[in-house]
């Protein structure tokens, strides 16, 4: 059952490590590391991707600056609480890793360096909207389960076609989805004028599946949050 639930929400990715690794937390006598790793676009643009690994699966690796390494994991939300406020954080759960030296696979790996596939229920009311070019965007927030009753929820972008379905969506519906996990910069404006930066991470989707007739609808998933 565990290995079903595991299955729903399934990332790989491939890229440079680009930032010293530090220590996140330790669980259960565990220890946990952090780093981000930079994951090239076919677009020549890259995506710097928070990683979260056990010090259980990096024993005796190199994970220094430059180095590149393939992470099979899970995408995976918490809130953080800052300023009595909630917010979502978003980091790539490793399972497993390797370690990439020869050029020449790194090179046929960066073909397809980025995938991610999720299994979930829509968890808010879909947002349409269209850019200032006319592209169209929905934007979706999707409950994807795992063990022990827990849940996460990933901020999701659709486009175009696939954008104008999403609209239709209601919270509870039950999709599929397939694409690549993203990070995105943004300005946020505090009350005294100040701006700052910050770093948006979502699943950009390229495929997706409508699940009909299904039982196991999340109707007050909207109230969990």
């Amino acid at each position: 059952m565990i290995d079903k639930v595991i299955d729903t929400n399934v990332v790989e990715i491939i890229g440079k490590i680009s930032s010293p690794m530090s220590f996140s937390h330790e669980m259960y006598g565990e220890g946990f590391y952090s780093f981000d790793l930079e994951v090239p676009r076919l677009s020549d643009s890259v995506d710097i991707l928070p990683v979260t690994i056990s010090e259980r699966l990096i024993v005796n690796m190199d994970l220094s600056l430059g180095n590149y390494v393939e992470i099979y994991g899970q995408l995976r939300s918490y809130n953080r609480y800052i300023n009595n406020s909630s917010r979502l954080v978003l980091t790539v759960f490793a399972r497993d890793i390797r370690a990439l030296e020869d050029e020449e696979e790194i090179e046929e790996l960066l073909k397809a360096p980025n995938e991610i596939y999720l299994d979930g229920y829509i968890c808010k009311s879909p947002i349409y909207r269209t850019t200032p070019f006319g592209r169209e965007i929905s934007d979706l927030l999707i409950a994807v389960n795992r063990p022990y009753n827990k849940s996460d929820y990933i901020p999701c972008i659709a486009w175009g076609r696939n954008a104008r379905f999403c609209e239709k969506l209601l919270i509870g519906d039950h999709i599929k989805v397939w694409g690549r996990i993203q990070s995105r910069e943004y300005q946020k404006k505090h009350n005294n004028e100040e701006v700052e930066t910050k770093i948006a991470y979502e699943v950009s989707v390229s495929k997706l599946e409508y699940i009909e007739n299904d039982n196991n609808r999340i109707d007050d998933c909207e109230k969990e949050l």
